[in-house]
């Protein structure tokens, strides 16, 4: 999803692990959650409501049984706020919530030392096809194929800061539906909301890539702290 700015906001500032703990006696996000894929690390991104543009990531470990924080960062969204995945429609500037894995990532800049997510270098070829007429659609493409247009399409390398460094949301992408989405992912912040992308401080995207271990089986949650969307239903 373009990574164009809509929104003005203040600057994110990270937040250091342990800071702002939950009340006491309360169990930590993931621990009141259905589900967080059944790995040991999950991403959670919440929003204090479903038309906020801004709220906190946090990215957890489970150790001995328990969910430990490794840190948190302030967190950006789209400028229409937060929808149900399963209802959103592609080009309305929401983030769709829900849990999904984390294919892979990549980056204008070399992966982070100590990455060891698979990671694809963006090269002047790189597109990501949101072309609903194309075979390709919510995929990777090098070069961009015939049947995708590059005016529905995203020219990776185009977007260097916002894509520095950058993890794919598994939104729409194992078994993608035409017009609910694409090219959504985890990135780091440019100058305001995004088009329907989350997004981090560049040290925050930095640090989530070094953290980020496969056979964890990361996943990232999205959601709200409460309501329709709220966070624990996924």
């Amino acid at each position: 999803m373009r990574p164009g700015v809509v929104v003005t906001l203040v600057s994110a500032s990270l937040l250091l692990p342990g800071t702002a703990p939950a009340a006491a006696g309360t169990p930590p996000l993931p621990a009141r959650m259905a589900d967080t894929g059944g790995g040991s690390q999950l991403i959670t991104a919440e929003a204090p409501r479903a038309g906020a543009t801004s709220g906190t990531v946090t990215w957890w470990d489970r150790r001995g049984g328990r969910w430990v924080r490794a840190g948190s960062a302030q967190a950006r969204f789209g400028a229409k706020g937060l929808v149900e995945g399963t209802v959103r429609k592609q080009g309305t500037n929401t983030t769709p919530t829900g849990l999904y894995d984390l294919p892979f990532a990549f980056g204008v800049r070399p992966a982070p030392a100590g990455t060891t997510v698979r990671y694809r270098p963006v090269r002047e070829n790189s597109w990501w096809c949101q072309d609903t007429g194309s075979r390709s659609y919510n995929r990777w493409t090098e070069p961009r194929p015939a049947d995708c247009r590059a005016a529905e399409s995203e020219h990776l390398i185009g977007y260097r800061t916002q894509y520095a460094h950058a993890l794919i949301i598994g939104f729409n992408y194992h078994r993608p539906v035409r017009g609910r989405g694409a090219g959504i992912f985890l990135h780091v912040n440019g100058s305001g909301a995004t088009a329907g992308c989350v997004s981090v401080p560049a040290d925050a995207m930095r640090r989530i890539l070094r953290w980020s271990d496969p056979k964890a089986r990361p996943h990232i949650a999205i959601g709200t702290t409460g309501g329709p969307t709220a966070i624990t239903r996924y």
